[in-house]
């Protein structure tokens, strides 16, 4: 019998913008809960990520902000093995989801939206904010920090 897998994965375009900023705040969250969700692991791809990028540099003025390091973010792209490991995996548009599942075969039932399970009348996407002024990139964060009790609710009904 194989290990469940512990990770949960974000996943936008580039992987150097909005999935790391979501990977970084994530695990400013978990590290105030208990195991098991507080040891679960947290990393981010692309679904067209050039290894190696750093962040976009208002994406870590974003979470400097709010006291959050992106320094030594690189990026990758989204891989098989990555999905394998991952307990959830959480996309910040439609279409990151739909790429996923028409790319890696079988589709998973773990992909879902970032913003998926907070109330039916808020906005499910994250849109992109590259090249945008860093107000965009704080509001993009701020969509971020309003998902994540949901996303803990959720990992927390599932492990």
């Amino acid at each position: 019998m194989s290990a469940s897998p512990q990770n949960i994965l974000f996943v936008c375009t580039a992987n150097i913008c909005r999935s790391p900023m979501a990977e970084r705040l994530m695990v400013h969250a978990l590290g105030r809960e208990e195991d098991p969700i507080g040891s679960l692991g947290v990393s981010s791809a692309g679904v067209a990520a050039y290894p190696g990028d750093p962040a976009s540099e208002n994406a870590v003025r974003a979470l400097k902000k709010v006291g959050i390091s992106l320094d030594d973010h690189r990026s990758q792209p989204v891989t098989a093995e990555l999905l394998a490991s991952s307990l959830a995996v959480f996309c910040m548009t439609e279409s990151h989801r739909q790429l996923l599942n028409a790319r890696f075969s079988p589709p998973s039932e773990h992909i879902h939206l970032m913003r998926e399970f907070l109330p039916a009348e808020t906005g499910r996407e994250i849109p992109d904010p590259f090249g945008a002024d860093l107000p965009s990139y704080e509001a993009c964060r701020d969509s971020m920090v309003e998902a994540i009790p949901s996303i803990l609710r959720y990992l927390k009904s599932i492990l």
